[in-house]
């Protein structure tokens, strides 16, 4: 897996083409929330003074999402802003902030921030969390943040987002060993060499 980001990290985040010019950077995250993958970004300009743009820049033309940069081959693949935020199915806006239940009915948490695989898949893997308490082990005075991983499907109503009952098993309390929780979680039920049954790591 490559390495995970959070969406709000990607705000501010340059945008370049592969001969080195930079066009804009990175406003809003624009999702597809059923299907768990960014469908593009909103821009603005360069500069603290800078201010939206009527441009932007659908996942498809994204070369790579990399650590300090999003990579596009050139500046002629951004599109009308409407190519990526009148798309009847995007949830920018509702994720961050949206409550999270399981599909048991318990809820776990708020969402603090979408956790995207960066790379070439814009796949969402998961989300990270002002806990409950029923994830906080210990003291159950304080929340914590925590990330926990999304289901096959992301559904979202409302300003809920429901996820397998199950994922809390895999809930990882920072980011560096998240991918493998991942991992983990989306390898459950398969058999493992040996015919053995993959399970949440210890």
């Amino acid at each position: 897996m490559n390495e995970l980001t959070g969406a709000r990290e990607l705000s501010g985040r340059p945008v370049v083409t592969l001969g080195g010019d930079v066009v804009a950077q990175v406003k809003d995250t624009v999702f597809d929330g059923p299907a768990g993958q960014v469908t593009g970004f909103t821009l603005s300009g360069r500069g603290l003074l800078a201010g939206p743009l009527r441009r932007s820049l659908p996942w498809a033309s994204v070369h790579a999402l990399g650590r300090h940069a999003v990579m596009i081959r050139g500046a002629e693949v951004l599109a009308e802003r409407s190519a990526v935020v009148a798309r009847k199915e995007a949830a920018h806006g509702r994720l961050v902030g949206a409550r999270v239940l399981t599909d048991e009915g318990t809820e776990i948490g708020v969402v603090l921030d979408v956790m995207v695989e960066a790379g070439t898949s814009g796949r969402v893997v998961g989300f990270r969390l002002d806990a409950r308490e029923s994830l906080v082990t210990g003291s159950r005075r304080r929340r914590r943040q925590v990330f926990v991983p999304r289901g096959e499907t992301l559904a979202v109503s409302g300003r809920a987002l429901v996820v397998p009952a199950d994922a809390v098993r895999f809930v990882a309390d920072d980011l560096a060993g998240f991918a493998a929780r991942v991992a983990a979680f989306q390898a459950r039920g398969k058999p493992a060499a040996g015919g053995v049954e993959r399970g949440p790591l210890p």
